[in-house]
C-alpha cells in the first residue's frame, strides 16, 4: 500500500465516514478532537511544532525500531506532551476539521519536496526523514481509525 497516497486520499475519506457521535473504543478524544490531533501530528512532522527529545539514544533507538515495525500502537498509548484531558475541538464541523487536516498533510509534503532526506526531530523516535515520518503518520492514523472502529482488514 502506498502510505502517502493513503494519508492524502483514503485517510480523509475514512475520517469523513465516521459519524460525529461515534464513541471511542479507547481513549478520551471525540471524532473532531482526533481529527485535529492528527493535524497536529502532521504539523509536528513538518517541523512547525517542536518538542525536545524525551529519551537517551539507546531508548530512542529501541522506540525507533518499534515505530518502523508493523506492530500497532497500544490502546491509550500515553504522550507526555499532551494534556490528560483532550483540548476542546477548534472546529464544530467535520468537513472543516478534515480540510484543515488535508492542508496540514500538504504542508508536510511540501516541507520535504526540495529536501527529501531532510530530518526533523520526533521526541520519541529521533530524527526522521520523509519516508520515516510517512510511515509513522500512517501507523498513527490507523491507531486512531481503530479508536473509532475502523480496522485495516475491513477498510
Amino acid at each position: 500500500m502506498d502510505k502517502l497516497r493513503f494519508l492524502e486520499i483514503e485517510f480523509p475519506e475514512l475520517l469523513a465516514s465516521i459519524p460525529l457521535d461515534t464513541a471511542p473504543l479507547f481513549g478520551k478524544m471525540n471524532v473532531l478532537q482526533m481529527i485535529e490531533h492528527m493535524a497536529y501530528a502532521f504539523q509536528q512532522a513538518s517541523g512547525l511544532v517542536v518538542h525536545p527529545a524525551l529519551h537517551d539514544a539507546e531508548t530512542t533507538q529501541k522506540m525507533y525500531r518499534f515505530m518502523m515495525s508493523d506492530k500497532p500502537f497500544r490502546d491509550n498509548t500515553p504522550n507526555p506532551y499532551l494534556p490528560d484531558e483532550p483540548l476542546p475541538a477548534s472546529y464544530s464541523a467535520q468537513p472543516q476539521a478534515i480540510e484543515a487536516l488535508k492542508q496540514a498533510i500538504q504542508v508536510f509534503k511540501e516541507t520535504f519536496t526540495d529536501q527529501p532526506e531532510k530530518r526533523l526531530l520526533n521526541p520519541f523516535f529521533g530524527e526522521l526523514n520523509f519516508e520515516e515520518w510517512t510511515h509513522l503518520l500512517f501507523k498513527h492514523s490507523w491507531h486512531h481509525l481503530r479508536q473509532f472502529g475502523i480496522n485495516q482488514n475491513n477498510d
